[in-house]
């Protein structure tokens, strides 16, 4: 497994129009080959194409234009028309390859072409649940969270009756929220459902070199329990978790396939102990826009290991556009943090750009946005650097600032630690708050000389030191609001 993997995010059904003519639209080995060089060369492993499944199209005008939705695609591209909205990828009828995009041999194509160009390729494994119209009522019900006309009365939110038949399921849904009414619950205490379940993650392997799970938390038995007790009294809970036997038997087919979890609610440990290489990591992302740097300096003392398996980001079809949540310095100084300590780094289309608007994963078409050069001349200089060996083979150190002396306690406000490679070094130090602050920092230098020069690479900038001070008292630092450091010794 690649350590601390770059991993690129794409809204495919969106960005593939980005290549269409006038004539015809294009399918995915259409895509000009030049355009996977461009995103290997910026230093990505991975590539995320989000929403390659089939959906049910003659459902979206049942589904897809209740008040809530409607009001954020108008926020979102004013000008929609009825035609832009296409369901969405997260609602799925099963896992073939959308005829949008083109057959299962173009899918394979496309890995095989992504293969010539050093990157993989990542799709989506929504478990929990799929479209509530879904051709698989037909071939395999049994597999769905059934229900009955009592519960539907009482809540048709949650339970509904099937097309074209005398049976009732639920929907599904987490524990907090309402039902997506698009959907039906695959039933996680059913043996029959947990073997479909592995063998369409068997077949997904064959198409692709990994998969990020929607949500991959709701089908834990203590979750699925506490969603669906009242419902699934009838069975028992199962002995082992889902994820653990589904993912050791891909492992034994393909031990090098990835599993990244979309998890939440403090469950990342415990999907990494059940297997998955990767899980989200929603906590840094809520540390930095809240801005509390003791919080975010005592989450870094987590487990390394723990800490390597997590994904990093600023954004995802999730989350709010960064750009519109950061100021442009305090993003700067985000990035920094988020992509230089370990763990996956997830970026997602759009996100180098500067684009602000977050699309509802339910249209097809996007709003023109003019790309801002700033972020585009900030993110192409950090990607140069955290592509160098040593933010992926070295070996990261949290490094604790010292006050300068006297009453300043401004060395609170920076963040700092180290990378170290063979006979590389970087030391990485960010002023994560609103007033100037500075600080000391004790660096081991036992194997240089009188003198030292460093290089910061985020600023361009050349700095000597003495190496006496630099021994007795440490590194002097002072940082404007939301600046940063990553230096290297030359």
């Amino acid at each position: 497994m690649i350590n601390n993997p770059q991993i690129y995010e794409i809204n495919t059904r969106v960005w593939i129009n980005r290549f269409a003519t006038k004539k015809a639209p294009v399918k995915i080995t259409q895509v000009p080959k030049v355009y996977w060089q461009t995103i290997k060369d910026l230093g990505f492993d991975y590539v995320w194409l989000m929403g390659m499944w089939q959906t049910v199209p003659d459902s979206v005008e049942k589904y897809c234009f209740v008040d809530n939705l409607l009001k954020e695609y108008t926020a979102a591209l004013p000008d929609w028309k009825k035609e832009n909205v296409v369901g969405s990828p997260y609602a799925i009828d099963k896992y073939i390859i959308n005829p949008i995009f083109g057959s299962t041999e173009d899918l394979i194509t496309l890995k095989e072409t992504l293969h010539n160009y050093g990157l993989k390729l990542l799709l989506d494994f929504i478990p929990n649940h799929f479209h509530a119209e879904t051709s698989l009522l037909q071939t395999n019900p049994e597999i769905f969270l059934e229900a009955n006309e009592e519960l539907n009365s009482i809540d048709g939110t949650t339970f509904y009756k099937a097309e074209n038949s005398e049976k009732y399921y639920a929907h599904g849904r987490d524990p907090y929220f309402p039902a997506w009414q698009d959907t039906i619950q695959v039933n996680y205490f059913s043996q029959k459902s947990r073997d479909f379940m592995t063998e369409q993650l068997l077949a997904i392997s064959e198409l692709c070199d990994g998969v990020r799970c929607d949500m991959a938390m709701l089908s834990l038995n203590e979750i699925f329990n506490k969603t669906w007790n009242y419902v699934i009294s009838s069975y028992k809970i199962p002995s082992n978790e889902f994820w653990s036997v589904a993912i050791k038997k891909v492992k034994e087919k393909n031990p090098d396939f990835l599993f990244v979890a979309e998890a939440y609610w403090n469950l990342e440990y415990y999907l990494q102990k059940l297997g998955f290489d990767f899980t989200y990591d929603k906590t840094l992302y809520d540390k930095l826009l809240k801005g509390d740097v003791n919080s975010l300096r005592e989450y870094f003392k987590a487990d390394i290991d723990y800490q390597s398996k997590l994904v990093r980001f600023l954004e995802n079809h999730d989350e709010p556009r960064s750009a519109e949540k950061f100021s442009l310095t305090k993003l700067k100084a985000a990035a920094v943090i988020a992509y230089t300590v370990p763990g996956m780094r997830l970026f997602f289309d759009g996100q180098f750009e500067g684009k602000t608007i977050k699309l509802p994963v339910q249209l097809g078409r996007e709003p023109v946005e003019e790309a801002n050069p700033n972020f585009q001349i900030f993110y192409d200089r950090l990607l140069g650097i955290i592509e160098d060996d040593i933010f992926k083979f070295g070996e990261w150190k949290l490094l604790t600032p010292l006050t300068r002396g006297g009453t300043d306690k401004t060395y609170n406000n920076i963040l700092t630690w180290s990378w170290t490679y063979k006979d590389n070094f970087r030391l990485i130090a960010i002023n994560y708050s609103q007033f100037i602050s500075t600080c000391h920092i004790k660096l081991d230098l036992t194997k240089i000389g009188a003198s030292v020069n460093f290089y910061d690479e985020i600023n361009n900038v050349y700095y000597g030191r003495n190496t006496e001070n630099l021994k007795s008292i440490g590194l002097y630092i002072e940082l404007k609001p939301f600046r940063g450091h990553i230096l290297k010794i030359i």
